[in-house]
Formats: structure tokens, sequence, C-alpha cells
């Protein structure tokens, strides 16, 4: 790690802002994935950051490099009910398991 590298944290509130300079940073780490992949689209990512940042406890850090943004790191805690997240398991686990209160996961 050099001298000139610094984490920014950052919270729902500058999402809107940090939208461009994350798209930015996906769509140059993705670019080559993106050609072939569909699930790699920049469009497809941006549907996702824009539900995931307008979630109450959303956060991000970012990592820069002598002022540069070099990557970054985000997530919001699943709300209490409506989440999908579980729906993929492919076992029957307990319901307790599964329950989400907001701040669990």
């Amino acid at each position: 790690m050099t001298a000139d590298m610094e984490l920014r944290h950052y919270t729902t509130h500058e999402a809107d802002y940090l939208r461009p300079l994350l798209l930015d940073v996906y769509a140059e780490v993705y670019a080559k994935a993106a050609e072939t992949d569909p699930f790699c689209a920049v469009d497809r990512f941006a549907e996702g950051l824009d539900i995931c940042s307008a979630r109450p406890g959303w956060s991000c850090v970012i990592g820069y490099d002598s002022g540069q943004p070099v990557g970054y790191a985000y997530g919001a805690p699943l709300p209490p009910s409506g989440s999908r997240w579980w729906g993929g398991l492919l076992t029957d686990v307990p319901a307790d398991t599964v329950a989400e209160t907001g701040t669990r996961t």
C-alpha cells in the first residue's frame, strides 16, 4: 500500500452523487466480460446499484490511490420483508435461518 492510498466512507445520502463514479469503475473493471456476458452489462449493474443504494442503511467505501478511485465495496441490510435474497436455496432450511429483521443481514 502506498502512502497516497485513502479509504472514504459514504452513505445513501451521497448515492446519487457517487453513481457515475461507481458505474465508471464497474465499466472499466468488467469491460472484457461485458463483451460476451450480458450478466456483466453496465445497465444491468446500474439497476442493481439503484435498488441497493436506495435502501436504508446503504453504505459504500471507495479506495483512492493518489486521488483516483481504484475500487469500492457497498451493501445494505436486507429489509424485514420482501427480500428475494434467500429464494434460491436448493435445500430447505428452518424459517428462522432466513427471517430478516432489517439489521440481521
